[in-house]
Order: C-alpha cells, then sequence, then structure tokens
C-alpha cells in the first residue's frame, strides 16, 4: 500500500507552489470566477458613479486573477479584498483568501486582525449601500435597523471562513501528528526487529558455542584415554598378552560410553524428542562396584539434571574419572574436602567437566606425570584445582605424541565457570607443571545426607 500511495505521490507531482494538479484546476476555476465577478461589479461601480467602466473592469479582473496565488501569498490575496472592498468588489476573493489564511500557518493575530478590517469593511459597504439604496419618499429606516443588518452581513462575510480554515489547520495538525506518530512506530518496529534478529543470532552463536563446548568434553577425554589405552596396547600386546586384553577391553567400554553420551546428546538437541529419564550410560571401568575408590564421592553412579530435566554429569562422577585415569597409567591423588553438600545441577556438570577437560589436557601435554585432583565443598560454592607436576623427560611417551590439541580446552572451561558467576585461573607452576583451579557459586545449593548417614 505505501508503494502504491507512492507511485500515486509521483503521479500527482506537483507544479511551481500546488502540491497536485488538482490543486491547479481549482484554484484556476476559482480565479477565473472571481475575475469575471470582480469585472460585473466592476461594472455596475461604474454606473453608479460615472467612472470610466475600462480600468475599474481590468482592477476587477487583475483583482479577481491573484486567486491564482492564494496558496502562496495568501495575506496578499487578502489585502487585494480589502483593497477592492470600497469599490464594491471581490466577494469571493475575501471569502477564499480569508479562509486559505486562516487554514494556513499564519499567526493567529495577522488572520484576527485582517478579518477584523474585513468585517468592519463590509459592514460600511452595507450600510452605505442600504443608505442609498432607500427612497426619499418612503418612511425613513430606523438607523438601528441599518446597522443591525451591515453587522450581520460583516459576520456572515468574515466568521464562516474564519472557522472553516481553523477547523482545516487543525485537521491537517492532526494528520501530520499522525502521520509522524506512525512514522515513528515503523521505525522502533524496524529497529526492534532488527534488535531481535540480533538477538536471535546472538542465540544461535551462543547455542552453537554450547553444543561445541559439550561436544568437546564429552568426546576428548574418552578418545583421549583410548588413544593413551591403544598406545599401551601396542607397546605390550606381544610382551604381555593378559595386560593387552585388559587394556583392549578398556578401550572398548570407553569407546561405548563416549557413544552413549553422545547420543543422548543428539537426542537432547532434537526438539520433538526427549532422552528417556532412566537410560543410564554402561558403566565404565573403575565405576562400579569394589572398582571405585572410597571417599564423599566414590561409588555412586548417580546422575545429575541440568535446568532442563536432561540428565548430566555429577560430582559423583568425578572419582569414574580419576580411576579411568588411573587405568590409564597416570598416577592420580583425588582430594575431596568439606562436608558432601548437593549443589545445583549446573554446578556439579560444570565442576565434572573441569576435572574431565584437565585430566584430559594432562594426557595430552604431560603423559606420566602425577596429577592431583582436589574438590572443596563449602557452603554455596566448590572449588576445583587440578594440579599436574612437570613430565619425567620433558614429556612425551608413547600417549602424548598422537594426541592433536584445538587450543579450545581451557577457553571453554573459562566460559562454562564465568557464565556462573564464578572465578578461574589456569597456568603453569614454578615446577614446570600446570595448573587449573576454579571456584564455582551455587546460589541455589541445598545441603543432602552425607552417604551412608
Amino acid at each position: 500500500m505505501s508503494e502504491a500511495g507512492a507511485a500515486g505521490k509521483g503521479r500527482e507531482s506537483g507544479l511551481l507552489w500546488w502540491p497536485r494538479r488538482r490543486s491547479v484546476v481549482l484554484d484556476s476555476a476559482l480565479a477565473l470566477v472571481s475575475g469575471v465577478e470582480c469585472v460585473l461589479q466592476a461594472a455596475a461601480f461604474a454606473d453608479r458613479t460615472g467612472l470610466p467602466s475600462g480600468p475599474l473592469a481590468l482592477l476587477g479582473a487583475l483583482a479577481g486573477l491573484t486567486l491564482l496565488v492564494r496558496r502562496r501569498r495568501p495575506l496578499a490575496v487578502l489585502l487585494v479584498a480589502i483593497a477592492v472592498l470600497p469599490a464594491q468588489m471581490g466577494n469571493l476573493l475575501a471569502l477564499v483568501g480569508l479562509y486559505t489564511l486562516a487554514s494556513s500557518e499564519a499567526p493567529r493575530r495577522i488572520t484576527g486582525a485582517l478579518a477584523a478590517m474585513l468585517g468592519v469593511g463590509t459592514m460600511v459597504v452595507t450600510y452605505l449601500l442600504m443608505d442609498q439604496s432607500l427612497d426619499p419618499h418612503d418612511p425613513e429606516m430606523p438607523v438601528w435597523f441599518s446597522v443591525l443588518v451591515a453587522a450581520l452581513f460583516g459576520v456572515v462575510a468574515v466568521v464562516p471562513p474564519v472557522l472553516l480554515g481553523m477547523y482545516v489547520r487543525a485537521r491537517r495538525r492532526l494528520v501530520e501528528s499522525l502521520r509522524d506518530r506512525a512514522d515513528g512506530l515503523e521505525r522502533e518496529l524496524a529497529l526492534l526487529a532488527e534488535r531481535a534478529e540480533e538477538r536471535a543470532e546472538w542465540a544461535r552463536s551462543e547455542e552453537r558455542t554450547r553444543i561445541a563446548r559439550e561436544m568437546h568434553d564429552v568426546v576428548a577425554h574418552r578418545v583421549s584415554l583410548m588413544v593413551v589405552h591403544s598406545a599401551a596396547l601396542q607397546a605390550i600386546a606381544r610382551k604381555d598378552p593378559e595386560k593387552a586384553a585388559e587394556n583392549a577391553a578398556l578401550v572398548g567400554d570407553m569407546g561405548r560410553q563416549a557413544l552413549t553420551e553422545l547420543r543422548t546428546m543428539l537426542g537432547v538437541l532434537r526438539a520433538d524428542q526427549k532422552s528417556p529419564a532412566g537410560a543410564a550410560a554402561p558403566a565404565g571401568p573403575g565405576v562400579t562396584g569394589a572398582g571405585a575408590p572410597g571417599g564423599a564421592f566414590g561409588g555412586a553412579e548417580q546422575r545429575a539434571e541440568d535446568g532442563q530435566g536432561r540428565p548430566g554429569p555429577s560430582l559423583d562422577q568425578v572419582a569414574g574419572l580419576v580411576e579411568q585415569s588411573r587405568a590409564a597409567g597416570m598416577a592420580v591423588e583425588l582430594a575431596v574436602e568439606g562436608e558432601e553438600r548437593a549443589y545445583a545441577p549446573q554446578v556439579e556438570q560444570t565442576a565434572y567437566r573441569l576435572v574431565q577437560e584437565a585430566l584430559t589436557n594432562v594426557h595430552k601435554h604431560a603423559a606420566g606425570a602425577r596429577a592431583r585432583v582436589r574438590l572443596a565443598c563449602r557452603e554455596g560454592e566448590v572449588a576445583v584445582l587440578v594440579q599436574n607436576e612437570a613430565p619425567a623427560g620433558g614429556g612425551g611417551g608413547p600417549s602424548g605424541a598422537g594426541l592433536p590439541s584445538g587450543g579450545n580446552g581451557l577457553v571453554g572451561m573459562r566460559e562454562r565457570v564465568t557464565g556462573l558467576g564464578g572465578g578461574f585461573v589456569s597456568g603453569p607452576t614454578e615446577g614446570g607443571g600446570f595448573r587449573v583451579s576454579a571456584v564455582i557459586p551455587d546460589r541455589a545449593g541445598s545441603r543432602r545426607p552425607a552417604a551412608g548417614g
């Protein structure tokens, strides 16, 4: 509709001071009628006064034709109408000129002053005409009657065009105000739509980052351990077949765990499906029964749920991570301080992923080095520290050479922790090792009874 309106405006392009072509036709018709009227009135005035009719007719024609410029010079048109008023000419010129001036943006005091002049002039001319038309043989008409009739003519000549012009002026202002408001609303809607698109793009980018981080955490740790066990399997396959078979079983278990976690994540990504509430991942080595180490989080294979009810890793499974690294040949020490507590699912998942990625980095970059995992359970927060010593012989080993690194592990850990309002620190230690430390606040934590209590 806006395009059609723009096309209509283009077709009705203005000429000189006229906004539309039909305005040219209207003003030309009014000027022609006014010119003819003034010419006829000039001839009648010449007959009554004995003045030459030719100059008066020419003057009347010029005065009537001034209506052509009423939109550009309404004040000049009204002044011409007042000037020819003593010659009893320009009734249409006065009405149209006064209406145009009242409907324009001219100051009201000027419009009022000229309207008063026109009204008084009309009263005087009307009174004189009535006085001249009286028959001397007729009874004399009362003066007050002549004044009253003249005043009525003056009011009728002034009030209607002024009121109509003021109404048109107010209506025009209202339409312009509504148009400006509509334009403003349109701009605001466009801005809101642009911001909504920006927010949607930001949300999509955040979701892509979150999915990439989850995929990295799920795959990197399991695959890194599988590479370590594969390297060990290759080294001892001929020397110790029983140990090689044990490592092969570990590789299979870790592969199944990685596939289970990937299936769970892909199921979460489907909007029309949900992961089964009772689905449980196959237990890995060192996580169930006698294989799990003791301690505050040892031996439990519970899975916390995130904010949307999806199963996710919890602090109870940190011991399983440590045991898997021990099975891969890493010397890992686990220390849990404080009373066992229940934290928000996001907090427990972040702490789990932090330990998982830190141990994965030790496998990649410091194979053979001793590592220490420390969890401090406090009121309203959990602190995590993963620190490894310098690897013997400067690193390397059979497992470290074949593990690529994308450089996103520390970035993902920092994003997880800072996203929950916590603090994250990582860097080398004085002894040549590496340390990852974080404090993760829990703003909705609740206490739970200790194991076996």
